[in-house]
């Protein structure tokens, strides 16, 4: 291979450093001593938002937004969507392989018998008031699970840390159910080892006074789709949340509870809600290109097209948009899905739209399926979290055993005052006052 490396000069000094290349990046540690003077700290980056910058080297997710592309260890998610359960995805995310027969009975088993909580933990959450806002619960709860587990702050131990995998993934639907069940004033529903991952949370979710809670299964296989599909997407905002905290050796629990805590952002896992208030706003098909002309007059916004990363279909999408007909054949169709089919209709085809390579995202139909199948909006980002939770622990694992990382400390571009002495108080102007209050 021919040697790769980026010449650069510096024109303040016309000297001429060599930054060598390595997996299509440099490190911008190479930069420091790019100096127009011996006092010069060296030259770094400026990136708001982490737009063009690698804060690691990760093995699990690959992304092309250009074409479309999303591959969760190399696999496609189109076949591990049609092929995989959502927990022999998460073991393949967990240990960078699918698993053989006997080590996804191994996995499941073990996930199974960490679902219950400990009934001090129950107690906890019904502390909350009866209208307390269920992310706003679960991140609670994931870090209050830290006291609980104190042996989860020997990070370096990997018998200790599996421990803790294990306990997250299996406890994370539990927790969510109570949650749900809390705002409905309903009696809590103890997990049913007999039935699936996904088949445990519904009943958890919707058994009333039935011996035994039986999940439709067109439903439980579309729920377990949708939390394939959510499992992991790269170094996302809470998933950089969680490798930050994670930097510190801060224990899994509360480093979930940060990460979730980010997701509970309305750009980030709540955008599906927004696309439902939307769709309620448009009201009607008949109204659909009133709402595409204002959006491109700048006065509405298209809630759930385009993304930070996929300048192309989101491959996501596709396979939700599939998953969702399967629901309406048991739930019947919804009013707001065909507003939401023609919106795409319309935007696929228009100009406006192409050029700016505004496509469905992820949250376009999620909303509307999760809607569908039962859930209120409040629940859908804690829905985005339990999945999710696999993807935060991959990173974090990943993170925990990498000897390059440490704790995490970005640098600033500082933009205030030069040195100045301090005045007796009544020598004080008003200028500062005035210039903090107007902004």
């Amino acid at each position: 291979m021919a040697h790769e490396a980026l010449s650069v000069t510096d024109l303040r000094t016309q000297l001429t450093y060599e930054l060598p290349i390595q997996d299509g990046a440099i490190r911008a540690m190479d930069l420091r001593k790019i100096k127009s003077g011996p006092d010069d700290f060296g030259l770094m980056t400026y990136d708001p938002a982490f737009l063009n910058t690698s804060s690691c080297r990760s093995s699990i997710t690959f992304i092309d937004g250009e074409k479309g592309i999303l591959r969760y260890r190399g696999y496609p998610i189109e076949q591990l969507a049609e092929k995989c359960t959502f927990l022999e995805v998460a073991y393949l995310l967990i240990f960078g392989e699918l698993p053989t027969e006997p080590e996804l009975r191994e996995w499941v088993n073990a996930i199974t018998h960490h679902t219950m909580i400990h009934e001090t933990t129950k107690k906890f959450l019904e502390g909350f008031r009866h209208d307390a806002h269920p992310m706003g619960m679960l991140i609670s709860t994931v870090a209050a699970l830290s006291t609980v587990y104190p042996e989860a702050r020997n990070v370096h131990d990997p018998e200790a840390r599996m421990r803790q995998v294990h306990r997250l993934v299996a406890k994370m639907p539990t927790i969510a159910a109570y949650t749900y069940r809390h705002t409905l004033g309903f009696p809590y529903v103890y997990p049913d080892n007999d039935l699936s991952f996904t088949g445990n949370f519904m009943n958890m979710l919707w058994r009333m006074a039935e011996p035994k809670y039986v999940a439709n299964p067109a439903l439980e296989r579309a729920l377990d789709i949708l939390f394939i599909l959510h499992a992991d997407h790269e170094q996302n905002c809470s998933t950089n949340v969680m490798r930050s905290v994670g930097s510190s050796q801060a224990d899994p629990f509360v480093s979930v509870a940060a990460a979730a805590a980010a997701l509970s952002g309305p750009l980030h896992g709540g955008a599906n809600e927004e696309v439902l208030k939307m769709l309620d706003e448009i009201g009607t098909i008949d109204k659909v290109p009133a709402y595409i002309e204002g959006v491109k007059a700048g006065h509405r916004k298209l809630m759930g097209f385009g993304h930070r990363v996929y300048k192309n279909y989101d491959p996501r999408a596709s396979i939700i948009k599939w998953a969702a007909d399967q629901v309406f054949e048991v739930t019947g169709r919804n009013h707001k899905l065909e507003i939401a089919m023609e919106l795409e209709r319309i935007a696929r085809h228009d100009d406006y739209f192409v050029k700016r390579k505004l496509y469905p995202n992820v949250d376009f139909y999620s909303g509307i399926m999760y809607q569908a199948m039962g859930f209120d909006p409040e629940m859908f980002t804690v829905l985005f979290a339990i999945p999710r939770t696999v993807g935060w622990l991959a990173q974090w694992l990943e993170l925990v055993q990498d000897p390059e990382q440490k704790i995490a400390r970005p640098r600033q571009v500082y933009t205030g005052a030069e040195e100045r002495s301090v005045q007796p108080i009544a020598q004080r102007g008003r200028a500062v006052l005035a210039t903090v209050t107007s902004s």
